[in-house]
C-alpha cells in the first residue's frame, strides 16, 4: 500500500513538471529569431534575479518573452525594447547596465576596491622594509666579545 501511495505522489509530482509550458513563437525570419534570442539573454528576470528571461521558468519571465515577441512584431528595434523594459523594471533588468551616475559604483567599484587593496599592501610592505633598515642586526664590539666568550665555553 505504501508503494502505491509513493508511486501516486511521484506520478502527480511529475505530471506538474510535464505541464510546464514551452514557448513556441513563429518568427518572420532567422534575423528576428536571433534578435529575440539576444534580447532574452540580455535581460534579467525580475523574480529570479540571477537568471536571464530566456532560461527562467518564472511566470513573469514568460510574460516578458511574450512582450518582447509582441514588440518585435510591431517592428521596434532592440534599443526601444530595452528602454521599455528598463522604464518598467529599472536598471536591474539589464545584465549590463548603462554607465550612468547611478551605476558608476557598480562599474568602477570592484576596480577601486582592488586598487585600494594593492595600495594598502604596498604601504605595509614599504613600512616593514623601512623597519628592517632602521634596526640593523649587527652586534656591537661588546656583544661580539660576549658571544665569542659563550661560544668558547660551549666548545670545551
Amino acid at each position: 500500500m505504501k508503494r502505491w501511495f509513493a508511486a501516486l505522489v511521484l506520478g502527480l509530482g511529475m505530471a506538474s513538471v510535464a505541464q510546464a509550458a514551452i514557448d513556441t513563437y513563429e518568427f518572420a525570419n532567422d534575423a528576428e529569431r536571433e534578435r529575440f534570442r539576444e534580447l532574452t539573454k540580455e535581460l534579467r528576470c525580475p523574480k529570479c534575479q540571477n537568471q536571464d528571461i530566456a532560461d527562467s521558468n518564472a511566470p513573469i519571465a514568460a510574460d516578458l518573452r511574450k512582450e518582447i515577441f509582441r514588440m518585435l512584431g510591431e517592428g521596434k528595434d532592440n534599443q526601444q525594447i530595452i528602454d521599455f523594459m528598463v522604464d518598467r523594471y529599472g536598471d536591474f533588468v539589464r545584465y549590463k547596465p548603462a554607465l550612468t551616475g547611478k551605476t558608476a559604483l557598480l562599474w568602477f567599484g570592484p576596480a577601486g576596491l582592488l586598487l585600494g587593496g594593492v595600495v594598502i599592501i604596498a604601504v605595509i610592505v614599504r613600512r616593514r622594509r623601512a623597519e628592517r633598515t632602521d634596526s640593523p642586526n649587527t652586534l656591537s664590539a661588546e656583544e661580539r666579545q660576549r658571544l665569542d666568550h659563550l661560544l668558547e665555553k660551549d666548545s670545551e
